[in-house]
């Protein structure tokens, strides 16, 4: 008997940093603004840890083309409100010559706990993601495909790099965001699990210990959501432009289904120590798409063009089945044109070779941010 299928519906959460549209510093967004943008937008706005950032949610979208919509009025009405105060939103992990010490958090229980519990680490947490969620029910099946979903972390953060600079240094790395977020506790790859059974007395074992209240403090690269029945990718950059937000989110949709559908043929893929894939987690961090990953089945490094590629086969039938073909197929935008890591730099080479001083040229980049940001609305 056929296993009824999982809706597969996805929902985005974006983080974004608010810069001075004068200065192009970090501000802080002021209570009005907040206000405005819940008035409008509703739970779907929030503050963030800085008060610097603002996150936005989409609604349960059915598909691709719904989150479209919900993502392009977040993103719109979040610009629209920060207008009025001299402000614009930039969807990049790292603002790229603010300074970390300058910044203070929102004055919440939650943040206040935060702050307490994680000390000097959370501090530096001028950081921004986004998570795409999957609509899964089942929690086994949730705990299953995250096993091997794992695989294919390290080629999505590759592809969403979006974290070059750090406090007015290019750092040499495309996602410089994980360097900071994996201080925290409870984070990075998921560990294999055996079941969803193991998962809640492994989550039980902290609560009842008293070391956290629930499994929101657990912030692996991949996650059973602590509020949905979802699987949640935490793996990405956010992204300044919106298209390449809807391109990742298909792809991790599709690949959640490809998944999926093995299991209803009695196949998987194959699942491979966490060792091996942080060897891939970290090209990714360091190169993105540069440098190529490792195909362990090949025993290789494989140009990243032809992982993309076959990730593109894998999930052909996928993408269909969600009709997020054209979403997915644009991912090879992302290769051509490079990952914002790669734009970022390239503004900056450009204007420190127009004999921009440093600190102009990074200025650069934000401008840069900005009209990515705002490209697609």
């Amino acid at each position: 008997m056929a296993h009824q299928e999982p809706p597969f519906t996805i929902g985005v959460e974006e983080e974004y940093l608010l810069v001075d549209r004068d200065s192009l510093e970090l501000a802080r967004a002021p209570n009005e603004m907040m206000q405005d943008c819940l008035a409008e937008l509703g739970d779907q706005v929030s503050p963030e840890f800085l008060q610097c950032q603002i996150e936005i949610g989409t609604k349960v979208c059915e598909g691709v083309g719904e989150a479209r919509e919900d993502l392009k009025h977040l993103r719109a009405g979040v610009s629209k409100h920060a207008a009025k105060y001299n402000l614009a939103p930039i969807a990049a992990s790292c603002h790229p010559f603010a300074d970390w010490k300058d910044q203070h958090h929102v004055d919440k229980d939650r943040y206040n706990d935060l702050r307490r519990d994680l000390a000097g680490v959370v501090r530096r947490m001028l950081i921004c993601g986004m998570h795409v969620h999957v609509g899964l029910p089942t929690p086994d099946t949730r705990i299953d495909v995250m096993n091997q979903l794992s695989y294919f972390l390290p080629h999505l953060l590759a592809l969403s790099s979006s974290s070059p600079f750090w406090q007015g240094e290019d750092t040499g790395l495309a996602s410089y965001r994980l360097s900071v977020f994996d201080n925290l506790p409870r984070t990075g790859l998921p560990p294999h699990l055996s079941s969803w059974s193991e998962y809640e007395r492994s989550v039980q074992a902290l609560v009842d210990i008293g070391v956290i209240e629930d499994s929101s403090k657990i912030w692996w690269d991949l996650r059973p959501s602590a509020r949905f029945p979802t699987l949640e990718a935490r793996i990405c950059d956010v992204q300044p432009r919106l298209e390449h937000t809807l391109s990742l989110a298909a792809l991790i949709q599709a690949l959640t289904r490809m998944l999926w559908r093995l299991k209803q043929q009695n196949q998987r893929w194959r699942t491979y120590d966490n060792f091996l894939i942080s060897e891939n987690r970290w090209r990714a961090q360091r190169y993105g798409t540069t440098a190529g990953l490792i195909d362990f089945g090949l025993g290789e490094i494989t140009p990243f063009d032809q992982l993309l590629d076959e990730m593109f086969e894998l999930t052909a039938e996928d993408a269909e089945a969600l009709g997020s073909t054209a979403e997915i197929e644009a991912a090879r935008e992302i290769l051509t044109q490079g990952t914002s890591s790669e734009r970022q730099r390239a503004v900056y080479v450009n204007s420190l070779q127009a004999e921009k001083p440093v600190n102009e040229a990074l200025k650069d980049v934000v401008r840069h941010l900005i009209e990515e940001y705002h490209a697609d609305l």
